[in-house]
């Protein structure tokens, strides 16, 4: 039966590929063996995708979709034959690569490599959580399916050297070594010995045939024992059964074709002039897993309900966010890190799931949730120096269930994270990105440290929001809007002090950008964020004086500003005046709203901060200079 499995396991894939003219089909094929024998390991339950105790299973190369579809459908869960028919088309539960819309899709893997992180952080989460909650609620595995061009990508070793580390027992990720990338064998570009260096970083590694099911059930058999993360290395042939094309690279970008794949069905005793063929004796076999899934998570709830922890779990899964108590941040300047830094820990002593670290940067990015402990025991997670990982791993503990992650590091070096960063965008998910030493007031560390493009890049991410604010009052109400947005949000934070401000005259934080300093029929406005409001307002000072009423607009998120309606726009932007942004980065998108735009064009310098300021034009004197000539 496991042979008649995989081998319908197997041209179901390839019809798929087939049927969607696009797609990949080695992978699937290669792997159907060993697909059949995990899923006979898998605890899920197909009818409840959520159920918190499940075994999460990761596929990091999202070549392999229409494996993730054929198993997911073939199990239970909720798909059917014209989703897996419609693979690849418009508006299908099934597209290119695996999303979080799919049932049963656990996480959006994106580019190579992700998936490998996203399963270290499965693993970390539920370390997490077993511990809040107890080995007894929790104590699930986390299979990660990956290729040659996972293990390629840098982030899988920043990823599993974190999770050599931590020891993270809970962790299988299977390795399915075919030897073919793109461009062909992969030695034409990369020789290392897998089994050694993730030896050297703390797993306990196998060697097996990867169309052997005994070799395959007995490797997986010893993941209960394992007392380090496990690694198993299948070698497998790419594009198995696939006629002449089986082991040819060929086979991993393109459909077979109709000859091949005709050739292929006969060659494995199948009609050639049938596709989307399940036998009823197959289906019975996967669907098993409906029944299973019922029983284990049954008996779960039994355990849950004679746990003490109910209560916790409830809290864990619904946050309060009106309980918590933010600091009184009104009157004080302080650098909007240092504010930040009272905010998380605020939120931490109130959210048992609010967890985050730094990639090495706490004391910096003033990021510690004070007299709490470390991972796995509280939550200050630490990262080293891995910001690619620490983004996706956080990605993970968004979709755990549990958690609200957050991650830090320099806002220069957000360039590291951009995928994860995107990735968690397009999820929708609460992952709250912390990003210090926003702008040329990092000052002596010189241009290499000084952000220009990064504001820009992430304000023009769909979904994303990024916040950036101008002192510690504006920067609780930030935290405030954010944790109600279904979305990832930024928060771009100074190293300098900034003075405290007025409050809104018109409109809120969670407007994107409010009234700060209101004239009656203004003939210019100035808008901008962070640590340039404060010049603004110095600047409305002087041209007041000269007889120029000037508004002030304080513009904390740009993101929803552009979500507001014209109504709002008119009223904090009058149409009459002139708009003059001003921000300390290249700022091209407020040119839907602006005139002119005050910002820099060039990298920055190695310098104190105030007198870089003064050096590109961030002080009061030069934006009224530039506001006068554009009213001219």
């Amino acid at each position: 039966m496991l042979e008649k499995q995989a081998k319908t396991l197997r041209f179901l894939c390839a019809d798929m590929v087939q049927n969607a003219n696009s797609g990949h089909p080695g992978a699937p094929m290669g792997l159907a063996e060993i697909m059949v024998v995990l899923s006979k390991y898998i605890n899920h339950n197909p009818k409840n995708p959520n159920w918190l105790n499940r075994d999460r299973l990761v596929f990091s190369g999202g070549h392999a979709s229409s494996l993730v579809y054929a198993y997911l459908y073939l199990s239970g869960y909720d798909l059917n034959i014209d989703d897996l028919k419609n693979f690849r088309k418009f508006g299908s539960r099934t597209p290119g690569h695996p999303e979080i819309t799919t049932p049963g899709v656990e996480i959006a893997t994106g580019p190579l490599g992700q998936g490998v992180a996203n399963a270290v952080g499965f693993a970390m989460a539920a370390k997490s959580a077993a511990n809040l909650l107890g080995d007894d609620l929790i104590n699930h595995k986390v299979y990660c399916i990956c290729g040659d061009g996972d293990l390629q990508e840098g982030i899988s070793y920043e990823a599993c050297a974190l999770a050599g580390k931590h020891e993270l027992d809970n962790l299988v990720i299977i390795y399915d070594s075919n030897k073919i990338t793109i461009e062909g064998d992969t030695d034409i570009a990369w020789s290392e010995d897998i089994k050694v260096r993730f030896e050297a970083v703390g797993f306990e590694v196998a060697k097996i045939d990867g169309h052997n099911f005994d070799e395959i059930d007995f490797a997986l058999s010893q993941a209960d024992e394992k007392t380090k993360p496990y690694l198993i290395i299948a070698n497998t042939t790419i594009g198995k059964g696939a006629a002449n094309l089986e082991g040819s690279h060929k086979t991993h970008g393109a459909p077979l074709g109709d000859e091949v794949l005709k050739e292929a069905k006969i060659a494995a005793g199948l009609d050639p002039n049938k596709s989307f063929v399940i036998d009823e004796d197959v289906l019975f076999e996967f669907r098993s897993a409906l029944e299973l899934g019922d029983l284990s998570e049954a008996k779960w709830n039994q355990i849950l309900k004679q746990s003490d922890k109910t209560n916790l779990l409830n809290n864990l899964l619904n946050p309060d966010f009106k309980s918590i108590k933010f600091p009184d941040l009104k009157n004080q300047s302080l650098a909007t890190r240092d504010s930040n830094h009272k905010i998380l820990n605020a939120i931490c002593a109130t959210l048992p799931g609010f967890i985050g670290g730094s990639a090495d940067l706490a004391p910096s990015n003033k990021t510690e949730l004070l007299e709490k402990p470390d991972f796995p025991y509280g939550p200050n997670l630490h990262f080293g120096i891995r910001e690619h990982a620490m983004a996706a791993i956080c990605n993970a503990y968004a979709r755990y269930g549990l958690f609200l992650p957050f991650s830090a590091t320099f806002f220069v070096f957000s360039d590291y994270l951009k995928a994860s960063a995107r990735i968690a965008a397009l999820m929708k998910i609460k992952h709250f990105f912390i990003w210090t030493h926003d702008s040329i007031g990092v000052g002596e560390d010189g241009p290499t440290h000084e952000p220009i493009e990064q504001l820009s890049t992430f304000r023009a991410m769909p979904n994303f929001y990024v916040f950036r604010p101008a002192d510690g009052n504006e920067n609780v109400l930030c935290w405030q809007t954010a944790l109600n947005l279904n979305a990832p949000s930024a928060f771009v934070c100074s190293r300098q002090k900034l003075p405290a401000l007025n409050e809104a005259v018109f409109g809120e934080v969670k407007n994107g950008a409010y009234l700060i300093k209101q004239s009656k029929n203004p003939k210019i406005t100035l808008v901008a964020s962070g640590s340039e409001v404060e010049p603004c307002l110095k600047a409305a000072e002087i041209l007041e004086k000269l007889s120029i009423p000037t508004s002030v607009v304080s513009a904390p998120c740009f993101d929803l500003l552009c979500e507001q309606d014209k109504d709002y726009i008119n009223k904090i932007f009058d149409p009459k005046s002139k708009i003059l942004a001003v921000e300390a980065a290249s700022g091209l998108e407020w040119y839907k709203f602006a005139d002119e735009i005050l910002a820099m064009n060039s990298f920055g310098e190695s310098g104190d901060a105030k007198i870089l300021f003064e050096h590109f034009g961030f002080v009061a004197e030069n934006i009224a200079l530039k506001a006068k000539s554009l009213l001219e």
